[in-house]
């Protein structure tokens, strides 16, 4: 159970799953207007035709005028992402802090970006870098006005690699995806959703590319929307942690069911501090 006064998972980083292109279209032009509203600049990033991708944007109230005055984008992926379509995570995160800090500059409230990002994740080499870019601009995102909409396209990409993508970010459409890593402020990572047995490897591969560190000796993570931890899950947490020399901490757990299977198999590595 996830608990009363849990906050709520970040609202700011979604991936969509681009299999439906009206749900898409209905999904992308609401983000974006949610940022007209608070007077953000709006980014579409896409491999589209450019005049195109502006007829889209322009049926949407009020997205014309902000074409027109330049509050509104379509920015080509090429011209957004590094050359040679593997990322370079932290250079990535560099360039729309930048990009955000100029739109502060400009007297805009953020930057809110829509990525058509498939053309970046093609190949296993380029899901390993840009799976470690989501997780670092996800922690971006819980200090600055940034916000993101991450689109992937299964049908390209199969749904493995689009689970691979979708479990690092804190909110989307990809409803197969049974939990979600992601950052959740300095020092910390937030998990939600359920870690049954079928999870396992899919949360060994995003430790790997998230790579939470550890804070005075504790990898925590804030798990009060943690639903269900199956002890397969909860011992690869504490052998994570271990590894750095650290020990995993799941805080704000609801219950005491987690703190006691922890116990009565003796798992290394983990501790459980549950829900006050």
């Amino acid at each position: 159970m996830s608990g009363d006064g849990c906050p709520a998972l970040p609202t700011d980083h979604v991936c969509w799953r681009h299999d439906d292109p009206a749900a898409f279209e209905a999904a992308a032009r609401a983000f974006l207007t949610v940022g007209l509203a608070a007077s953000e600049e709006l980014w579409f990033v896409t491999e589209r035709d450019p005049a195109g991708a502006r007829e889209w944007l322009a049926a949407v109230p009020g997205l014309a005028d902000a074409l027109r005055d330049g509050s509104a984008r379509v920015v080509p992926l090429d011209g957004t992402y590094v050359d040679g379509r593997v990322a370079d995570p932290a250079a990535q995160v560099r360039a729309y802090a930048e990009a955000t800090e100029a739109a502060l500059a400009a007297g805009h409230a953020g930057l809110r970006v829509v990525a058509e990002a498939t053309g970046l994740v093609r190949t296993p080499r380029q899901r390993v870098a840009f799976t470690r870019y989501e997780h670092l601009i996800d922690g971006y995102m819980r200090a600055h006005p940034f916000s993101a909409m991450c689109v992937y396209d299964p049908r390209e990409l199969g749904a493995a690699a689009v689970a691979e993508l979708a479990c690092l970010h804190p909110a989307g459409n990809v409803d197969d995806v049974l939990f979600r890593l992601y950052a959740a402020g300095r020092g910390r990572t937030g998990l939600a959703g359920e870690l049954d047995r079928s999870a396992r490897d899919l949360l060994a591969t995003a430790l790997e590319r998230a790579a939470p560190r550890p804070v005075d000796g504790r990898v925590v993570f804030e798990a009060g929307r943690l639903r269900f931890a199956d002890h397969r899950c909860l011992q690869l947490l504490g052998e994570y942690a271990r590894g750095l020399g650290a020990v995993a901490v799941l805080r704000g757990l609801p219950g005491v069911g987690v703190a006691r299977l922890v116990d009565l198999l003796g798992l290394p590595g983990i501790r459980v501090e549950a829900a006050r």
